[in-house]
Order: structure tokens, then sequence, then C-alpha cells
């Protein structure tokens, strides 16, 4: 299978950089795959899960808000947070899924909402990904 270059970037660090067979990303409409020879484009991404098919093998990783940026050699993904599942602090998701989901009950100002709400949405796909392994 034909594989392109991939760099993943957080404002820290270099997540991954390497050759991918294919990505899965999650945008504001569902879902968007990425394989060698796409067209390219720039999207947004939401918070969710990256998924990358290596060595014919898919790994996922959690991911928040960022964009991707597909070029006709490579593609760079830019987010604020990736996480391997294995580096995911499963205690600290929950306890953060907790607070979100009280201060969205508590019925504060429309920003506090939307940020709670935010929060909540990492700290599910945090425990997602932290939770379920592909295969």
């Amino acid at each position: 299978m034909s594989t392109y270059h991939l760099r993943i970037m957080t404002p820290e660090h270099e997540f991954f950089n390497g050759e991918v067979e294919g990505l899965i990303v999650t945008v504001p409409d569902g879902e968007l795959g990425i394989f060698a020879g796409h067209l390219p484009l720039v999207a947004p991404l939401v918070v969710g899960s990256i998924r990358l098919k290596i060595d014919g093998e898919w790994k996922e990783a959690f991911n928040s808000e960022g964009f991707i940026e597909v070029g006709h050699d490579d593609t760079v993904l830019f987010t604020q947070a990736c996480e391997w599942p294995e580096d995911i602090d499963v205690v600290r998701a929950e306890e953060a899924l907790r607070r979100a989901q009280e201060k969205i009950r508590q019925r504060r100002s429309i920003a506090e909402h939307k940020g709670s709400k935010i929060s909540l949405a990492r700290a599910m796909a945090r425990l997602r990904v932290a939770n379920h392994k592909l295969k």
C-alpha cells in the first residue's frame, strides 16, 4: 500500500513524524480519511481521535481541537493536545469529566457553559481512547 509523510504537531512538541498508509481524523461533520494521493485541503479538527495506519496496523490517539493541512507530498496536523492511549492519565481524565459535568449542571454564563462542554468533550474522548484499543 502507498504511504505518505505525516507530521502531527502540538504547541509543546512534535507528536508524530513518519510515513503512514492512512489517517482518519474527527472533523465537525464526522470523520475524514486521508490516504496517499488525496487532494490537497485544509480542514478543522474537533475533539476526538486520530487513527493512523502504520505498517498495516491501525493506531489510535486522542486529539483536541486543531486543523489539518493535506498537501501533494505530505500532511501536517496541528492540534492543541495529542496523546497515545498508554499516556492518558485515566484518573485525571475521570476527575476532569466529573468537574465538567458539575459545572454544566450549575448553569453558569454562556461562556462558562461552552468551556465546560469543551472540557467534557476532551475528558470523554481521552477516556474513550484510553479504554479502546484498536486491533
